[in-house]
């Protein structure tokens, strides 16, 4: 990736639907070069689609919690059961494997807290090997940033 590149995807990170002639004239290149760039960092996997930002309290889901999650065993077999079930619930936002002093770290959104409540009993709780969890309520967001610190090798 050069600066070029970089440049695109930062373009493109702060408004995907820009048009190819505007993102061109951003960039410095004509629509060609520019469109033929864009398609080799989809096809290679840089780009890995494009997404809609939505407004959380719109859709239902400005409610969120943090979750920490021991586990009672972390075989290999024992998390693959847990990354797969945790895939399979949709109000889980993100679920991220920690190093420390427990297993992992989910943000959880949900309308309120007693759909969160409903969320913890029936799904959180019953994920394969979930020895114990603790919860934290987000009162704040202050910062959520959607874009990637872009760090070149060109």
């Amino acid at each position: 990736m050069d600066r070029i590149d970089q440049k695109i995807l930062q373009e493109l990170q702060a408004d995907a639907r820009l048009s190819i002639v505007e993102l061109s004239r951003r960039v410095g290149l004509t629509k060609t070069p520019c469109a033929e760039r864009i398609r080799r960092l989809e096809k290679s996997g840089v780009i890995r689609g494009y997404h809609a930002a939505l407004d959380p309290d719109a859709v239902g889901a400005g409610h969120i919690v943090v979750v920490q999650v021991l586990l009672t065993s972390t075989t290999e077999q024992d998390l693959r059961r847990f990354n797969e079930a945790v895939r399979r619930i949709p109000e889980i936002e993100s679920c991220l494997m920690i190093a420390g002093d427990f297993d992992y770290l989910l943000k959880v959104r949900t309308r309120d807290i007693n759909e969160y409540r409903r969320v913890m009993g029936e799904q959180i709780s019953g994920l394969p090997c979930v020895k114990q969890t603790h919860t934290y309520v987000v009162m704040e967001v202050v910062k959520d940033e959607r874009k990637l610190p872009l760090r070149g090798s060109a």
